[in-house]
Formats: C-alpha cells, structure tokens, sequence
C-alpha cells in the first residue's frame, strides 16, 4: 500500500464559498484559491519585495519593460541564490504595439577557452570542475534587461534600479526559506561572503536583516553606466580577475562579446487556443510536444488527475523528454526538426504507440539530464497590454559559490547542467556555442488577444508542469490561481513517476499496478502566471495575478 505523506503542503480545503468548483487534489487551502485582481497592471514574482518594486515603477507610468528590470534586479538581491547579475535566463514578451511576441535569450554563450573534457573522466576532479569556477559561462541577464529597456522601456534606466539598490542596502529580513538555503550553503561561500551573509562566522537566521552594500554598489554602476560595467567595464574586470585567479574559462573578451539576442517564438494550437513559448536555443518546445499529444485526448472526459488521464499524460511526457535528448541543439548548428514535432500527425503517430493500460520503461536515446530547481520566474503586464514571462537563474543555488570580491554577485555554474557523455551530444559543452537553457516562459492567445503568460521554476520538471497548468485552465476551466495550485507529476529519468501528495491514494495506487514507479513529493516547481480580461474595444480592461502556494510570493494588481 503506498502512503500519502506531506511534505510540508498545505492541507487540502474546499470550501465552497470561496470557490464552487475547485476540484480534488489542490495543494492549499481555499483562501490561496482566490487571484490578485487589477485594473491596470499585475505583477507576480516569488518574493513580496520584487512584486511591490514591479508595482512601484507600473505606478510611476512605467510600462511592462522597465517594471520586468525592476522585479529581475530586486529578486537579484532579495532571491540571491536564484539569479541576478551573473546569471542567465529566457524571457517571452508581448509587445503591444507591434502586436508579437518575442523571444529574448539571455542565457549566454559558453566561453570560446572552454574545453568540455575537464568535465569529463578520466581528468582528476571533473566532478569538482562541474560545480567551481569552469562551469561558470557567460552571464547574459543584464545585457537583456538593457535590451529590453532600449527597446520598449518608458521610464530612465537609473530609476528601474531604484528599488534593488535600496532592499541590497537598507537590508530586508530573511524568510524561513531564505535563511535555510543561506545556512546549508554558507561553508561553501568564500570568506569575503561569509562576512556578511553570516554574523561571526554563524550564517544569517530567520528575520535577521541581509545587507548588501556591495551588490548595491555593483547595481549604482549599471544604473550609472549601463550594461557596460558588466560587459567590458569594471564589474566585468574584477570578473574576469577572478576567473583567471580561479582557473575558469569566462574571460573579458567573452563578455564583450555577449549580445542579448532576439527570437521568434515558437507555438502550437491547442483547442482553439494559440499556445507560445521560447524556440530554440531554449529546449521549451517538448513543452508544446506533450500539450500536441494530449490534445489526442477527451481530457475533460477523463477527468482532473483521475487514474487514466495522469497514465497517458506520464506516457506522453516520457516522449517528449525523449524529444528533448535527442534533438536539442543550437539552431545555427543543429536545429531541431520542429517542423515535424510540432504537427498533428506526429501526434497522432506518436499517440497510437502509447499503451493505455501498462506504463512502457523510458528508453533514452543515451543522453542523461540534471535536473535544477534553484531558479525564478516572474510575469508583469501593464495597461497598454505588454506582456513579460521571464525564467531567470544562477543555476545552482548561488551558482558557482564564486562571488568577486568587492562586487556582491555571484557566478553562475551554468555548464554544470550541460550533458558531458556521450562526448559532442548536442548538449555538451562546446566552447563559443550557445548555452541551451530548458526554461519555458509562455503565453496563451484567446481569441486573438494574449490571456494568460506563466512560467516556473524547476529544472527538467518546468516542461511537464507548464503543459499541465495549461491543460488546468483548458480542459478543466481552473481560475488561474486554482490552475497553479493543482497537484502535479513529473516523470524523472530513468524510471519514477514523481507524484505531489494531493493526488490522492487511490489513483497512486492505481497508477503503481499499471507499472509506474511512484514517488510521492513535496512541491513540484514554484509557477507565476496572470491573465488579462478585455473591454468591447478588445483594450485590457482588467488583469488577474497568481502565485504558487508551494512558495513564498505574491502576486498583486493595482
């Protein structure tokens, strides 16, 4: 008999009053059920600080743009294991006035000195070398947030930093969730780190203050100069003396180097609804793949997290995954076949292979993956109708461990999620190609008009979680804040079905005698996501905003 445990989840409640068709299997009580609501603009990100500092510049008559640097730059400092200025990310934006979406890779290129063998047995500490200064790559976050701002922002680039340099130097006190990941880090950080990250050699607790005068003078600089100061100016030198002191492979020249680049998007339909995400680079598109493959299905027949509809979504995401291992690549060196994975008759031949009643063993076609939950993501939309979804990360929690000193910012260890065998699977590390990032930022079209953007955190599950939250508010008609509440699964190389314990015991055990290897979890993936409601003259007219009850942030609308 397989047990139901909690993981620290919140009890199940449904209560009618607040919502009268909440179905089974919503990991928070019925209060979390409820949107943020707003007339003018939304932002929801996984701390309250970095929302109310995207509200903050959407109310001084900023537009989605710049309050998407706000938020970015403030979770920099109040979120600092997750992302910042030495990370990278993928971003998805509506921009109202050319009436697109766009794709912007901040994910950076792999340094041109890299050589992926150190990575790689029989070379001594090539386990230690995954982790360190080599697998620190080119951080592309700021050069996004100016491109953004240049591009679409209304508002002075110094103001959008006003908020992130007043939380890194007045402080904020740590969360419970916070201080824990400070502490289980805290001997990894260099000493320079530790002295304030920790108190006498004892790192920060709960509701102690974290102040960053370094990381806001870092800030000051690129408000002052730009992204210059990472990229060819002084930030980037005392990067680039880093690395040479630690035996990395980023250097000045690849920095200078980095350009913030441009995408179409990719998207599929489903149901009648236009579904976009992040074409490659980005390995979003096995996101499309499963939602294709479900659209086979009469999900709303089968039922919210029954037996029968949780077996073929498992079926058909093992597919995808299987996808994403074989075809990822860069698309100017190896582009995946898109034009055939993205059509319905790949679905229909792909479908007519799954088995209903017996799980089949994943197969892989010999290229493992890494899984990474230490990431963010946060949407803003705005009046006019713009539209920011970003997944931003250092990887690692605090990347690489690597802070220069005097600069308060973390290195990402970004070449640590590359594939190192077999050696030039198109996910290894190859010097000078660009990094393939799995993040999945993602608007839905209804009608013609964007609906919904959201996103999250996760590492190999963010594919599987952002096609089920789809299929939530599809198939099942969820709100938006029930859509991301929903219990959720995720299939992990090579064979367990991770299953989050509101779903109950029954379809568990049902699920283990059809051959799935079960494995009951805490809290799958840390989503963001808002919707846009429209007047007569198709102009927004009122927004909703959500955040996932299995983190700690908020969503608000004003």
């Amino acid at each position: 008999m397989i047990q139901k445990k909690h993981f620290g989840l919140i009890v199940v409640l449904i209560l009618m009053v607040f919502c009268d068709h909440a179905p089974e299997g919503v990991v928070a009580d019925a209060s979390a059920l409820i949107p943020a609501t707003g007339i003018s603009g939304m932002v929801s990100s996984a701390h309250p600080l970095a929302t109310q500092a995207g509200l903050d510049i959407l109310k001084a008559g900023g537009n989605a743009f710049d309050a998407a640097v706000a938020v970015a730059s403030t979770l920099n400092v109040v979120e600092p294991a997750m992302s910042g200025i030495g990370g990278y990310g993928t971003i998805l934006v509506f921009v109202a006035k050319e009436k697109r979406v766009r794709f912007l890779d901040s994910s950076g290129k792999i340094p041109s000195a890299c050589d992926s063998d150190l990575f790689r047995a029989p070379t001594p500490n090539y386990l230690d070398n995954r982790r360190g200064a080599k697998a620190v790559s080119t951080p592309g976050n700021v050069n996004a947030w100016e491109s953004m701002s240049k591009n679409y922002g209304k508002l002075s680039w110094p103001k959008l930093f006003e908020p992130a340099i007043r939380a890194a130097e007045e402080g904020f006190e740590l969360g419970e969730k916070g201080a824990r990941t400070i502490g289980r880090a805290f001997d990894s950080f260099p000493e320079y780190a530790q002295e304030f990250y920790g108190k006498n050699g004892i790192p920060l607790r709960e509701g102690e203050k974290l102040i960053q005068q370094d990381l806001a003078k870092s800030l000051k600089r690129i408000a002052e100069e730009g992204a210059g100061a990472v990229y060819g100016g002084p930030i980037g030198s005392v990067i680039d003396e880093e690395m040479n002191k630690s035996g990395g492979f980023l250097s000045s020249e690849d920095l200078e180097a980095d350009k913030a680049e441009w995408w179409a998007p990719i998207h599929i339909e489903y149901r009648g609804f236009q579904v976009y995400t992040a074409s490659p680079p980005s390995t979003a598109f096995p996101s499309l793949i499963r939602l294709g493959l479900m659209s086979r299905y009469d999900n709303q027949s089968l039922g919210f997290n029954t037996e029968e509809y949780l077996h073929r979504f498992a079926e058909v995401s093992k597919h995808a995954f299987w996808c994403r291992l074989a075809y990822a690549g860069d698309p100017e060196i190896s582009s995946p076949p898109l034009d055939r994975l993205l059509t319905e008759a790949y679905w229909d031949k792909e479908v007519a292979k799954i088995d209903l009643e017996r799980a089949k063993p994943f197969s892989p076609p010999g290229v493992p993956i890494k899984q990474g939950d230490n990431t963010t993501h946060f949407v803003v939309a705005d009046r006019w109708g713009n539209i920011v979804s970003a997944t931003q990360t250092l990887g690692n929690a605090f990347g690489s461990r690597i802070m220069p000193e005097g600069t308060g910012v973390w290195l990402n260890n970004s070449l640590y999620y590359c594939t190192f065998e077999p050696k030039g699977n198109p996910m290894d590390a190859h010097a000078g190609h660009r990094k393939l990032s799995g993040d999945c930022p993602t608007i839905i079209f209804k009608e013609g008009k964007p609906w919904v953007a959201l996103g999250t955190p996760g590492g190999h599950t963010i594919g599987q979680t952002i096609p089920q939250i789809v299929m939530n508010l599809i198939d099942f008609k969820m709100n938006i804040q029930e859509a991301l509440a929903a219990s959720r699964i995720s299939f992990v190389e090579p064979d367990v079905l991770s299953v989050e314990s509101g779903v109950p015991e029954s379809v568990l055990n049902a699920l283990s005698l059809r051959g799935h290897n079960i494995r009951v979890s805490g809290g799958l993936g840390n989503a963001h996501a808002l919707a846009i409601l429209y007047d007569a003259k198709g102009r927004p007219k009122s927004f909703k905003g959500a955040a996932d009850p299995r983190g700690q942030g908020k969503a608000r609308g004003y």
